[in-house]
């Protein structure tokens, strides 16, 4: 009987890291190899598989339904290796986190990696407030959040960590609807204060253009119902948007260009734990990737 084949931790974490980064030589200069270093590795890997797993598709590359799969499976084999080496080599975290995290991502990003936080840390209680950007500023400055991450405008936000910079735009449903002559444009916004909402507003006002408020909602579901419904366009970044609504070429639609908002971590003043600590480091190693596979990638999954 054949000895099954054992994978190499550092080659599997070269192939994850390149996928999540969208760039094998971005993955070389994270993980302090060479880029030939970086290919001869994918070689390796993919001679042990007995598969190809990525293909070449234009000037990027395309995940394999093989590199697909493995993907997963790499993923689970990393996360296990590093719960196994941190409970070994550190104190076991206890505590609470409270943090609050944009409405943005409450439902893509985030649950998974506090859910591998828990993971990693079951000893750590963690307390998630989902909420518009200036009721997580208040939270914070009040002391009742260790942790949030923010939407920040130029000039705004001071200190913490800036995770990315994600541009605004212009959100309608998929028939469109575009400003016309004889009527204001219909808008469907939060209320005040918003970063999103005075973003829109302005470049509206210095562009002539009319508009009003034509539905106002507290949550970013009740944004994507009206949108979805034809009541009217918003404003949020293209990440995450749901398959009624799209992203709309501002030129291609007579609208103003708009700003871009940076993402920052900021931590509660003169909040120093453990537990605190980690979860700062990765969500800010998550978010960092992932915000910059949506602006630069050049892997992406057929499926995905």
């Amino acid at each position: 009987m054949p000895l099954p084949v054992n994978l190499d931790m550092d080659v599997l974490r070269s192939f994850v890291t390149g996928i999540e980064l969208g760039s094998f030589a971005k993955a070389a200069s994270r993980l302090g190899r060479s880029p030939s270093a970086i290919s001869l590795q994918l070689r390796k890997l993919e001679d042990q598989v007995g598969q190809v797993l990525v293909q070449k598709l234009g000037r990027g590359l395309v995940l394999t339904e093989a590199g697909e799969m493995l993907l997963g499976y790499a993923r689970r084999l990393l996360e296990l290796n590093d719960a196994a080496l941190g409970a070994l080599g550190s104190p076991a975290l206890s505590g609470r986190v409270r943090i609050g995290l944009p409405q943005d991502f409450a439902e893509t990003w985030l649950p998974e990696t506090l859910g591998r936080f828990a993971r990693l840390h079951p000893g750590v209680r963690i307390d998630a407030q989902v909420d518009r950007n200036a009721t997580l500023r208040s939270g914070l400055d009040e002391g009742h959040l260790d942790l949030a991450l923010l939407w920040d405008e130029e000039g705004g936000e001071r200190g913490g960590a800036v995770l990315g910079t994600l541009p605004m735009a212009w959100i309608g449903p998929r028939r469109g609807i575009t400003p016309g002559a004889d009527r204001p444009l219909p808008l469907v916004l939060f209320g005040s204060p918003c970063l999103f909402r005075h973003a829109a507003l302005s470049a509206l006002d210095a562009a002539a253009i009319p508009w009003r408020i034509s539905f106002s909602s507290p949550g970013l579901a009740g944004l994507w119902a009206a949108v979805s419904a034809g009541l009217g366009l918003t404003v949020r970044t293209p990440h995450g948007l749901p398959a009624s609504v799209t992203a709309l070429d501002a030129t291609e639609s007579g609208l103003p260009d708009l700003p871009s908002l940076s993402l920052r971590l900021l931590k509660a003043p003169a909040r120093s734990d453990p537990a605190v600590e980690r979860l700062a480091s990765l969500l800010t190693e998550v978010l960092s990737v992932a915000v910059d596979e949506m602006d630069h990638s050049t892997i992406v999954s057929p499926h995905r």
